[in-house]
């Protein structure tokens, strides 16, 4: 059973390719917010708390709406968008080799009210040659990614372990997400349908 009549407040194509994996078919608002931490910030609180920046930002009354914000966390920091080449070769040589963690706030509108909660998946890497790391970030993939990779991509080759849900990593716990929207539904309201009805 997969949401009906859904907002995603993202322009990530990655997450807008997961809903679509499932049979939805979002209409994309994209939120506009401030994503600079504040002092002294858990990046799991950051996450949660940008995520329902974002769907408050474009939420209409009763509308179904579903809103996330990923890091990448290594030693207690959150790794955000590198943004350049030279970040995203400094974020990529740090993660070699290394365990880190991928939190993604998730939040959500829906006819009874809001929701949000985190989602953590652990991460590890293998070692990578400069060589690699150069060609990487050369391919322009690790720019608006989190933590400078995509797992969808060619970051994908750097795992050698992940714990936890992989669309997570991608950038939306698809499985969180729907259960926090059937958390928000009004009692009666078919608020799903069957994929392909």
């Amino acid at each position: 059973m997969v949401p009906d009549r859904l907002v995603l407040a993202s322009a990530s194509p990655r997450r807008l390719a997961l809903l679509r994996d499932l049979g939805i078919e979002p209409e994309v608002r994209v939120a506009e917010v401030d994503e600079a931490p504040r002092p002294s910030e858990d990046p799991a609180a950051l996450v949660e708390r940008l995520a329902c920046a974002k769907r408050d930002a474009v939420a209409g009354p009763g509308e179904r709406v579903v809103a996330a914000d990923t890091v990448v966390v290594l030693d207690g920091e959150a790794l955000g968008k590198p943004g350049t080449p030279e970040r995203a070769s400094t974020m990529l040589r740090r993660l070699s080799g290394r365990t880190h963690n991928v939190v993604t706030g998730v939040a959500v509108a829906g006819p009874s009210g809001r929701a949000s909660t985190t989602v953590s998946t652990k991460v590890t890497w293998r070692t990578l040659s400069e060589a690699e790391v150069e060609s990487y970030v050369a391919s322009g993939e690790p720019l608006d990614k989190a933590g400078g990779y995509g797992l969808q991509g060619g970051g994908a080759d750097f795992v050698v372990e992940l714990v936890g849900s992989r669309e997570n990593v991608i950038g939306l716990p698809v499985t969180t997400a729907l259960e926090l929207l059937a958390s928000v539904e009004a009692d009666g309201d078919p608020w799903v349908r069957r994929p392909g009805s």
